[in-house]
């Protein structure tokens, strides 16, 4: 299975990807019309085991039951390409290895958590929301009152955390493909090529600080330092989050890619979750500006631990 090493790490990808854009759309099932007193409604309709289920969905029109079925068929059609990326996974001699109870505790806990998680970094970024309106767009894709370009961005950051919390991507290393990847699906939308390392000069508002050019072999090494360290998970947490914002990787999102990929290790280790809370976001931004300036005496760190890791 060695020799097959790339290509069983492209299907993983692929089927953490397809099943994150499975768990976005809002409704499983195929869309059944009922009639009551002359009304009609609208319900879906799935196997739930080797039971047969009805949900109720809302009252009938024609545009909403078009969605449905359009969501119905691209459902099908995702599911079906999931199990043919699993058949080429066992084609391949890939087994799936059993995740320790404590991980699969910590998935659990930032599913439970993954709206706030998200509110928090849509206002670490700036994004002009509230934390109903978040939760609006998470459940049903759309909101009124925001620019198209504020819920692309929050959509990207479920997509994105979608792909992290499922079990075959958090069984993976936590490397710079899974980084690249990660910075592709919060750009979305935004960039052709979101998860490619930046080419072009970037400068940072509020402080003096320009990165320079990142080189990726340099990066991949800084990274497989980090992560070979013997430091706590939540420490080295910090360490790849804290690099990948300084480094500034790509073009864009690096904040976003950035949380996302430390959150990966440190789900992986059981390890809690690292997010800015968005009362502590103007705090953050005047201790990372010191960061990236190397005037910090090690504040950030330990600001990051006391204020952004949630333990369970």
């Amino acid at each position: 299975m060695e020799n097959n090493y790339t290509v069983i790490e492209d299907l993983l990808t692929r089927k953490a990807d397809l099943q994150a854009r499975l768990n976005l759309l809002p409704y499983d099932g195929t869309p059944e019309i009922k009639e009551l007193s002359g009304k009609k409604y609208i319900y879906i309709r799935k196997r739930v085991a080797s039971r047969l289920t009805s949900e109720y969905a809302d009252v009938y029109s024609d545009e909403l039951y078009q969605l449905l079925l359009r969501n119905a068929r691209e459902a099908r059609e995702l599911k079906k390409q999931i199990r043919r990326v699993e058949k080429e996974l066992a084609s391949l001699g890939y087994l799936e290895t059993e995740l320790p109870e404590r991980v699969i505790l910590n998935i659990d806990f930032a599913r439970a958590n993954m709206k706030a998680n998200i509110y928090d970094q849509a206002v670490l970024e700036g994004v002009a929301t509230t934390f109903p309106q978040t939760e609006d767009i998470i459940d049903n894709g759309k909101v009124y009152g925001m620019t198209a370009s504020d819920v692309q961005k929050i959509l990207n950051l479920k997509h994105a955390w979608e792909f992290i919390m499922d079990k075959d991507v958090i069984s993976y290393p936590t490397d710079y493909s899974i980084l690249c990847h990660i910075a592709q699906l919060v750009n979305e939308g935004f960039y052709t090529y979101g998860g490619r390392i930046r080419g072009v000069p970037v400068t940072i508002g509020g402080t003096s600080y320009i990165p320079p050019l990142p080189i990726e072999q340099v990066v991949k090494e800084s990274l497989t330092d980090i992560l070979s360290s013997e430091k706590e998970p939540v420490d080295t947490a910090i360490d790849l989050c804290l690099y990948c914002m300084k480094t500034q990787i790509f073009n864009d999102g690096n904040k976003r890619a950035a949380v996302i990929f430390a959150n990966h290790y440190l789900i992986s280790k059981g390890g809690g979750l690292l997010v800015i809370p968005e009362s502590c976001v103007p705090e953050f931004k005047r201790l990372l500006v010191t960061y990236y300036e190397d005037r910090d005496d090690g504040s950030i760190y330990t600001f990051m631990k006391s204020s952004c890791w949630k333990t369970f």
